[in-house]
């Protein structure tokens, strides 16, 4: 019988674009909380396979979580044991005067990919533009990381200010900056993120079921994903968000089929969805040598 990943199956390569683990005995982890019950436990690369059993999995790449040196050495640490983990998105304190050294270090490891400083936690929206950050971003660009933008939708007019600044640092918006789907709040996101996309951003087809209110079905995320697809064309791939995915109740495969069929719904082009687009933008293809 023929079920809704069939058009995955027969891809070469199934990638998860963003996925977090966590061991909540690493120092100075913060979140989550006792008050997450349902994700306030440790998640590792057994737990992925399990929540992706029964579709071909051939990679992930695994983003931070915990805004600490700690934490970004830990993933590194793991992802060096685990041949899944394809790729790192860590984080700098990018405002340190010892940053470049830190990210010039960094980069020496085989698999970091990627930085995301925390920018939906940080209170000056416009943050990211300062000119004491210019030392890391240089450092970053010189050693060909690229930076996922963790923003909400009061972001997204800086980071076209930003992306302008710097077209030659590559970089993918997480969670879609993460639009009020509770509401079914369409503007002025639309417009904001189609000018992003426009200037040749990359974007994550993640996180979209936490930002729904209890309850919502993943079908009200359709014009959100249609305008996504519209947009970012082949720079838009598709990332559980998993673990925090539960949060909102939903499971990783229940999110993989509903993202498929919404997709191919709007016309998106699922192989470049589902691998070929993190492929190309982390430079995957290079992580089997690493």
């Amino acid at each position: 019988m023929s079920g809704p990943a069939d058009p995955v199956g027969a891809m070469m390569t199934l990638i998860d674009a963003h996925q977090h683990f966590w061991s909540l005995a690493t120092p100075g982890h913060e979140w989550p909380t006792a008050a997450e019950a349902e994700i306030h436990r440790d998640f590792g690369p057994d737990d992925l396979i399990t929540a992706a059993t029964g579709l071909p999995l051939a990679g992930s790449v695994l983003v931070q979580s915990q805004p600490t040196d700690t934490d970004t050495d830990w993933m590194l640490s793991l992802a060096e044991r685990t041949p899944l983990v394809r790729a790192v998105v860590g984080w700098v304190d990018l405002a340190r005067p010892d940053a470049p050294d830190r990210i010039r270090a960094l980069a020496k490891r085989p698999k970091l990919r990627g930085l995301r400083p925390m920018l939906q936690s940080i209170a000056d929206t416009d943050w990211l533009l300062q000119d004491a950050l210019v030392p890391a971003l240089e450092a970053m660009q010189a050693t060909g990381l690229r930076l996922d933008a963790l923003i909400q939708p009061r972001h997204l007019p800086m980071l076209a200010r930003f992306a302008e600044r710097w077209p030659d640092l590559p970089i993918v918006i997480d969670h879609a900056a993460k639009p009020y789907a509770a509401t079914a709040t369409l503007d002025p996101w639309r417009d904001d993120i189609a000018a992003l996309a426009s200037l040749g951003l990359h974007c994550k087809l993640s996180g979209l079921r936490t930002e729904q209110a209890p309850g919502q079905p993943a079908e009200n995320l359709v014009p959100y994903i249609e305008h996504l697809v519209r947009a970012f064309g082949p720079r838009l791939m598709w990332g559980s968000d998993w673990p925090v995915l539960l949060l909102s109740g939903d499971e990783w495969r229940h999110w993989h089929d509903d993202a498929l069929r919404l997709a191919a719904r709007a016309g998106a082009d699922l192989e470049r969805l589902f691998g070929g687009a993190a492929i190309d933008f982390y430079a995957l293809e290079n992580a089997d040598a690493a």
